[in-house]
């Protein structure tokens, strides 16, 4: 853990815009990693290393009164942490990217910031199968021995974080905003349970600090940048989740996607990064299969799978086959299976309740890996 004088000098450099990886490391290696030595420096000194007036006068007159909300943040209970770019538990992935963030606001098991992690995102309004197929492949990560990281918003990052913690695995939240704001507020109980689960939230935001749209994007970067590759579920042409895939293709990292019906707009999104080079992912060894050289505790996976496939076996029947993954009407659902609508819809709630179709507007569909 950093010195209160090192973690001080951090929050400062936090505040000077526009540094990145390459100026980082060459003040830890001017001040022989004592962040702290800069103060010693002359503004022409800063100058010579590259620094805008803006900058030195970011680093000459910070904001105090930001600072110690900060610190008063991190003596506020045990559970919270702040990580310097050069602190020992920094996530060696995210010191790789060309604009790192200078320090991250931690509350949790900081230590799962460098266990092998893929990230899963889409739309905040998911189709019943995409929410379904989200929690469902999540566990299965777990199972496998990956930590499910997401953004904690609603739909499909918030589906991910339920599967992780479904299956007793651990998963990571990365904040739009500071952590004593967690947003959105809907998520707040998850993002409790995320933290009592032995997972992580984090953020690059200082803790008091609101959501903003502006924020939303610099998050992203953080979600790919901490994971091995990015899974999108279903996402609109224009969405979030797109950024974030394309965050990932810049870092180098993996993208994968869901493919979809051709009507379904929140499918486009997904075909579109498949035509762009995208692996098309129908199930979850479609992911392990990238990353065999990873000693992963499959073991898990294996037995969860198995029993998975047990049940499935006892839902094979006529009227489930009838069901499709689109929304499919209780009238072409009695024709196809040739049985009375009252059996039908009698059969139907038996299957909602076991979790193997949701009732939608227009009929029921048939939930993935079901």
């Amino acid at each position: 853990m950093s010195t209160e004088a090192e973690l001080y000098a951090w929050l400062v450099l936090d505040q000077v815009p526009g540094l990145g990886s390459d100026e980082l490391e060459q003040l830890t290696q001017l001040t022989s990693n004592n962040a702290s030595a800069l103060f010693d420096l002359e503004d022409q000194q800063l100058r010579q290393l590259g620094w805008k007036a803006k900058q030195v006068a970011a680093f000459r007159n910070p904001d105090k009164a930001w600072i110690d909300d900060a610190l008063h943040w991190l003596q506020s209970s045990p559970e919270h942490a702040i990580l310097t770019y050069r602190s020992d538990t920094y996530p060696k992935l995210l010191q790789q990217l060309f604009r790192p963030p200078v320090v991250l606001y931690c509350k949790g098991n900081v230590s799962l910031l460098d266990e092998p992690q893929l990230a899963i995102v889409g739309s905040r309004n998911p189709t019943p199968t995409g929410h379904q197929f989200a929690f469902d492949i999540a566990a299965q990560l777990v199972a496998a021995g990956l930590v499910v990281t997401s953004g904690l918003a609603l739909g499909i990052d918030g589906w991910a974080h339920k599967g992780a913690l479904e299956a007793k695995g651990k998963t990571i939240a990365v904040l739009g905003s500071g952590l004593a704001k967690p947003y959105p507020r809907r998520n707040v109980g998850l993002s409790e349970q995320i933290c009592n689960g032995g997972g992580c939230l984090i953020s690059e935001f200082a803790p008091q600090l609101g959501a903003r749209a502006e924020h939303f994007p610099r998050r992203n970067r953080i979600i790919s940048g901490l994971s091995l590759g990015t899974l999108v579920v279903e996402a609109a042409i224009r969405s979030g989740s797109l950024i974030t895939a394309r965050c990932a293709l810049e870092q180098g990292r993996d993208v994968f996607a869901v493919p979809g019906s051709i009507f379904n707009p929140l499918a486009q999104g997904c075909h579109y990064l498949i035509k762009q080079g995208a692996k098309l992912v129908e199930g979850v060894e479609d992911i392990l299969e990238e990353y065999q050289n990873l000693a992963l505790g499959r073991q898990n996976y294996a037995c969860s799978q198995q029993e998975k496939s047990d049940e499935n076996g006892l839902a094979k029947d006529i009227l489930l086959g009838s069901v499709e993954f689109e929304v499919t009407s209780i009238d072409v659902i009695a024709q196809r299976s040739g049985l009375p609508v009252t059996q039908v819809l009698a059969q139907l709630l038996e299957y909602e309740l076991r979790g193997l179709v949701a009732a939608v507007p227009g009929g029921y569909v048939k939930l993935r890996g079901k």
